[in-house]
C-alpha cells in the first residue's frame, strides 16, 4: 500500500523537472547526501540553452541582487515535514466555515498550502513590516550581524578591516528585509491564479526594492499599477509631510487578462442609495421633477468634502431614466475622427463638427447610440451633439491609482471594536481593503493575507461579502509573534498579536451580522483555526535508516503520542491537497471512528484493529480516497487484503496509509 509522504512538496525537485520537459539535455540524475538519486541541473549546459553565442563565464546583466538572495532561494524550495493542528476551540463554526486562520510563520504556511492551494487563489495582499532598521520575527536565519554581513557583502577584508564607511547604512538592513520578503513572494506567485492579483502595502523606504523584487518574481510586464493612498498630515515633519503610502498591484499573467479580453470595474459608491431616493421621490411626486430635482440636490448636499459619493452630485438633470448629465463629450479622442453627416432631427440640416470628428466610429453606430438615447441634439444643427449620461446605467467606473483614506478613521474605527483600546498600531483600512476585494475578486474566489496582523483583510473580505454581495473565502495567516510588555493589548489581556487577529476578526463578523447584509450572501463570519506544529509522524517516519534494531519494538506506532486523529486528518488533508475548509464529520463504524470529509470526498480511520469486515463496509461507500494508519490493522492478512478488496468493491478509490 502507498504511503503519504508527510511533509510539504520539495518545490526544488519541481522547479528541476520542469526544466526538464523544456531542456532534458541539463538535466541528470545525482545522488544526494543521503545517497539516494535526485535531479540536478547542469547549469553549464543550461546556460548554454539559453544564449545565442558561446557563453565562457559571468555576463554583466540587469538585475537585482543583494547578500543572501541565493541562501533566500533555497530556502523557498526546500521542503518542511510540518503540519497544521486544527484548534476547535479558538475557531469560528468550525465545521461549516469556509474561512482559514492559519497560526505560525508564514514561509511555513505558504510552503505547506502549495498543493492544496496551487492556482486556486484569486487575490494576495498583504502589507509586510517596513524596513525601520529593526531584525525581524520572522525566524529564516536571514537576519545577520554587521560583522556577518560586511564579510558576505565583501565590505571587510581577511583581517576584519572595514573598507567602506557607514556600515549600519550600506545595506544591511535591506539584505534582511528583501531576504525575508523573497522568499514568500516566490511561494506566493504559485498559489495565484493565471488571472489573480497580489497587492503589496510599503512605504518609501523599500518601495524600490520592492518593485524591482516584483519584476523579477512576477515579471516586469505583469505590473499593472501603483497605488497611492493619503493616509493623513504630519505638520511637525521637518522637510515634508509624508502622509502617503504605497500599494504596488501586479497579476499573475496580464496576457491572460487581454486574452479573455478582462476589464476591471467598480460600483459607484452609493448608487444603490440615489436609487432608493429617486424611487421615493417619484413615489410622492409622481413626474413633478422639479420637485424632484430639489429632493435629490438636498440629497447631494449631504454630502462631505471627501465623501465617496460626491461624483453623484454631478448627475443634476431628471427624468424617468433617473439622474443623467447631457455634457459629455462627443469628440474622437486624439484628432483624426470621422466625418460623417448627422441631420439635427427639428430642423433635418447638417449638423456642426465636433473639431476632432464624432466619437463613434460609423454612422450606424452613431444612429445607435441615438435610439438609446444617449445622444442630446442642441436647438439647431449650429450646436454640436452631446453625450448623455444615464447615472443607473453607467454605475461602475475604474478606480484611480490616487486614493484618500485617513488613517485616522481606520484608527477609530478599529479600537471602537476594542472598546476604545489601541491594542494594535496603524491598523490598515478595512474598508480600503473592502473596495479592491470587490474590484479585483468574483463573488466565489479565495482572498490570501499571509502578514494578517490586525485582520483587517478578514474583515475587508467579510465587509465585501455583505455589501456587495458573494462569498469570498479568506485565509489569514500570522505568526504568533508576543505583544509588547506593558502595552495596551498586554493589558487588554493579549499575549500574541495572532491572538488580536483572531478577536478582530471574531468581533466585526458580529457587529457585521447586526447590520443590513446583501442577500446574496451566505453570512459566513467563521474561521477555521490551524496552528503551525510539528510533523505528526514520530522521527521513525522520516529517518527509518537512523533507527536501530533494538529500538524497533518501543516505535512500532509512528505517530507522535500527544497527537489526536483529527490532528492526522489535517495533515492528510494537507498531503493530498485536498481543501482544508470542506466540512468534516464522524461517525462510529463498527466500534471505529472513521472520518468523512465532504461525504466522501475523503474517508480515514486512525483507529487500531481495522477489521476486513470494516475495510468492506466502507468500501460500500465508494470514497474518492481513504488512509488509514499503517500499524492500525488488526493483522498483516487485513493489511493485504485491504487493495484487493477496494479494487473489488470500489476500483476508483485511491487507497493510501500513515
Amino acid at each position: 500500500m502507498d504511503k503519504l509522504k508527510m511533509h510539504s512538496p520539495d518545490l526544488t525537485q519541481d522547479n528541476i523537472a520542469k526544466i526538464r520537459a523544456l531542456f532534458p539535455g541539463c538535466v541528470t540524475e545525482a545522488a544526494g547526501e543521503d545517497g539516494k538519486l535526485r535531479l540536478a541541473v547542469d547549469f553549464d549546459q543550461l546556460r548554454q540553452e539559453l544564449s545565442d553565442s558561446i557563453v565562457e563565464g559571468p555576463q554583466e546583466r540587469y538585475h537585482l541582487n543583494w547578500p543572501g538572495k541565493r541562501e533566500a532561494l533555497i530556502t523557498a524550495n526546500a521542503p518542511i515535514a510540518k503540519t497544521l493542528r486544527p484548534a476547535r476551540d479558538e475557531s469560528v463554526d468550525f465545521d461549516t466555515t469556509q474561512n482559514l486562520f492559519i497560526e505560525g510563520d508564514n514561509l511555513e504556511a505558504l510552503k505547506l498550502l502549495q498543493e492544496t492551494y496551487l492556482g486556486k487563489v484569486k487575490m494576495i495582499y498583504i502589507d509586510p513590516p517596513y524596513n525601520t532598521g529593526n531584525d525581524f520575527v520572522y525566524d529564516d536565519d536571514f537576519a545577520e550581524t554587521v560583522g556577518e554581513f560586511l564579510a558576505k557583502s565583501l565590505q571587510e577584508d581577511d583581517d576584519g578591516n572595514r573598507l567602506v564607511a557607514n556600515p549600519e547604512t550600506n545595506g544591511r538592513f535591506h539584505s534582511d528585509w528583501l531576504s525575508m520578503v523573497f522568499p514568500r513572494l516566490q511561494l506566493a506567485r504559485r498559489l495565484l491564479r493565471d488571472d489573480g492579483f497580489i497587492v503589496v502595502s510599503i512605504d518609501d523606504v523599500e518601495c524600490h526594492a520592492l518593485k524591482r523584487v516584483m519584476d523579477e518574481v512576477f515579471g516586469e510586464a505583469n505590473f499593472v499599477a501603483s497605488l497611492v493612498w493619503d493616509k493623513n498630515r504630519k505638520n511637525d515633519a521637518k522637510y515634508f509631510s509624508v502622509g502617503h503610502e504605497y500599494m504596488l498591484v501586479y497579476v499573475k499573467s496580464l496576457q491572460e487578462l487581454k486574452d479573455h479580453d478582462i476589464k476591471l470595474r467598480a460600483p459607484k459608491e452609493g448608487v444603490d442609495e440615489a436609487k432608493a431616493n429617486f424611487a421615493q421621490l417619484r413615489k410622492e411626486h409622481g413626474e413633478d421633477w422639479e420637485k424632484i430635482a430639489g429632493g435629490m440636490k438636498a440629497y447631494y448636499k449631504t454630502f462631505e468634502e471627501d465623501d465617496p459619493r460626491l461624483p453623484l452630485a454631478r448627475y443634476t438633470k431628471f427624468d424617468a431614466k433617473g439622474p443623467f448629465r447631457d455634457d459629455g463629450n462627443i469628440n474622437w479622442p486624439g484628432g483624426g475622427g470621422p466625418t460623417y453627416e448627422v441631420l439635427h432631427p427639428e430642423t433635418g440640416k447638417p449638423c456642426k463638427l465636433p473639431k476632432s470628428g464624432w466619437r463613434y466610429p460609423t454612422k450606424k453606430r452613431f444612429d445607435e447610440e441615438v435610439a438609446k438615447g444617449r445622444i442630446v441634439y442642441g436647438p439647431d444643427e449650429t450646436t454640436v451633439p452631446r453625450v448623455r449620461t444615464n447615472l443607473f446605467e453607467n454605475f461602475d467606473q475604474v478606480l484611480t491609482s490616487v486614493r484618500y483614506s485617513y488613517a485616522q478613521t481606520a484608527t477609530l474605527e478599529f479600537e471602537e471594536i476594542f472598546d476604545g483600546s489601541r491594542v494594535f498600531e496603524n491598523p490598515k483600512n478595512y474598508k480600503d481593503l473592502s473596495l479592491l476585494v470587490n474590484y479585483l475578486t468574483g463573488p466565489d474566489d479565495i482572498v490570501f493575507d499571509f502578514f494578517a496582523g490586525s485582520g483587517s483583510t478578514a474583515h475587508g473580505v467579510m465587509h465585501a461579502n455583505s455589501s456587495y454581495g458573494g462569498n469570498r473565502m479568506c485565509i489569514s495567516a500570522q505568526i504568533g509573534e508576543e505583544v509588547a510588555k506593558d502595552s495596551e493589548a498586554a493589558n487588554y489581556g493579549f499575549k500574541l498579536i495572532s491572538d488580536i487577529s483572531k478577536e478582530r476578526i471574531r468581533r466585526a463578523g458580529q457587529k457585521i451580522l447586526e447590520g443590513e447584509c446583501h442577500p446574496d450572501w451566505n453570512k459566513d463570519v467563521g474561521f477555521r483555526v490551524l496552528k503551525i506544529d510539528s510533523s505528526n509522524m514520530a522521527d521513525v517516519f522520516y529517518t527509518p535508516d537512523q533507527t536501530s534494531q533494538a529500538d524497533l519494538l518501543s516505535r512500532v506506532d509512528n505517530v507522535k503520542p500527544d497527537r489526536t486523529a483529527e490532528d492526522l486528518l489535517f495533515q492528510v488533508l494537507l498531503d493530498w491537497g485536498v481543501d482544508l475548509t470542506l466540512p468534516i464529520h464522524r461517525e462510529t463504524v463498527q466500534g471505529k471512528t472513521v472520518f468523512f470529509v465532504d461525504d466522501t470526498a475523503l474517508m480515514a480511520c486512525f483507529d487500531a484493529g481495522i477489521s476486513e469486515e470494516l475495510v468492506k463496509e466502507l468500501a460500500g461507500h465508494a470514497p474518492m480516497r481513504i488512509v488509514f494508519k499503517d500499524t492500525g490493522f488488526a493483522n498483516d492478512q487485513t493489511k493485504i487484503n485491504v487493495r484487493q478488496i477496494f479494487k473489488a468493491m470500489s476500483p476508483e478509490t485511491e487507497v493510501k496509509a500513515i
